[in-house]
């Protein structure tokens, strides 16, 4: 069934979008995943039908309630295709004042525009800042929503709060239900009217699907690639599209206790770096650990042997991996060599045995399962 467009044209329903891409091999057909796609058309129906939203910051001004369509927050396991599904909507909405951001990114530019805004005096700093993410915006989709930090709680809640009374419709992924957000945290009690007004105004919806597509993916193929040649690029390349679904590589900047760590290329969980990336540079547990917080999948190129002459980066490395073996964060590298034969000779080789048989347990078929 077609539908028509804002420009008179024709356009297709996400679920004749979905069907396509299951007739040409790009998706597994899943019922679950089915389920999602008429609640995301309502959403992208009533922004497409609605006049564009007159520019500046009383925007949302002009919005009467019935105007504004409920939000999405779409839970599930890890791998069940949430990402897939928001970037399938977002692509396929037809209007300009959309975004689409992971939540982490999101809240350090939250967190950056707090300090700004308390620097220059205001005394409310969460109002400018809504008021800024807000300017000349419809749609905010949030990906891998988390709250972990005492900060994040406390701010959140009011933000979302001014954001979707300025008329802004939030659509959100998380691995969690809303009742479970920020749980055991210290005084949750004051962040327990954000998940009422998470209930009030949006679609709590569980894509209760029985696949992880993400794991699967890995499930029997190759996880560690040596040497570091054309070959191995090549499989990387094909293990980032088999694991995101998409060629995108956006950056993700992580702010970690005033220094900004970046991953390369970031996408539906899965990110992509090179050694040097995260381990030439002067990094410590607390990076690595808001790294091991921020994907699911970590994809490593170009690691090299590792000896006396590189000895930092080789502590970096094992600082890495430890980071990602507690957290259960999956792994895939190329590398010079096996794990075992990364770090043969020098100061720190012997200790080094333990980090190799974590590596061999982490490219295992059942790693993460």
């Amino acid at each position: 069934m077609l539908r028509h467009d804002l420009c008179g044209g024709v356009a297709e329903r996400l679920q004749d979008i979905y069907d396509q891409k299951v007739k040409a091999g790009e998706l597994t057909d899943d019922p679950a995943q089915r389920a999602v796609l008429p609640v995301l058309e309502d959403i992208r129906s009533h922004l497409e039908r609605e006049p564009q939203r007159k520019p500046g910051i009383l925007g949302g001004l002009f919005h009467k309630p019935e105007d504004v369509p409920m939000g999405l927050y779409l839970w599930g396991g890890v791998g069940r295709g949430k990402s897939m599904l928001m970037d399938l909507f977002v692509e396929n909405l037809d209007i300009p004042e959309k975004r689409r951001v992971h939540f982490h990114a999101f809240m350090q530019e939250v967190h950056a525009g707090l300090h700004a805004a308390r620097n220059s005096g205001a005394q409310d700093a969460v109002a400018p800042v809504a008021r800024q993410i807000a300017n000349g915006l419809r749609l905010l989709a949030f990906d891998e929503m988390q709250i972990s930090d005492i900060a994040d709680a406390m701010i959140v809640g009011r933000l979302f709060e001014k954001l979707l009374a300025a008329g802004v419709v939030i659509v959100t992924t998380s691995n969690r239900p809303p009742d479970d957000l920020y749980k055991d945290g210290l005084n949750r009690g004051l962040f327990l009217p954000f998940i009422r007004l998470l209930k009030d105004k949006m679609v709590v919806h569980e894509l209760a699907s029985p696949k992880d597509y993400r794991q699967d993916a890995l499930a029997g193929g190759k996880r560690w690639f040596c040497p570091n040649d054309e070959t191995a690029r090549n499989r990387i390349n094909a293990v980032w599209q088999d694991l995101t679904g998409s060629s995108r590589q956006a950056p993700l900047s992580l702010r970690v206790q005033g220094r900004d760590v970046v991953l390369p290329a970031f996408h539906n969980g899965v990110a992509r770096a090179g050694f040097y990336d995260l381990c030439g540079r002067a990094l410590g547990p607390a990076d690595y650990l808001a790294v091991a917080g921020a994907v699911r999948v970590l994809i490593i190129e170009d690691i090299p042997c590792l000896s006396r002459s590189n000895f930092n980066e080789a502590k970096r490395f094992v600082t890495l991996i430890d980071a990602l073996y507690e957290n259960r964060v999956g792994l895939v590298a190329s590398a010079a060599a096996m794990p075992d034969m990364l770090y043969v000779e020098g100061e720190g080789s012997f200790e080094f045995e333990r980090t190799a048989s974590r590596l061999h347990e982490m490219i295992g078929a059942d790693w993460g399962r």
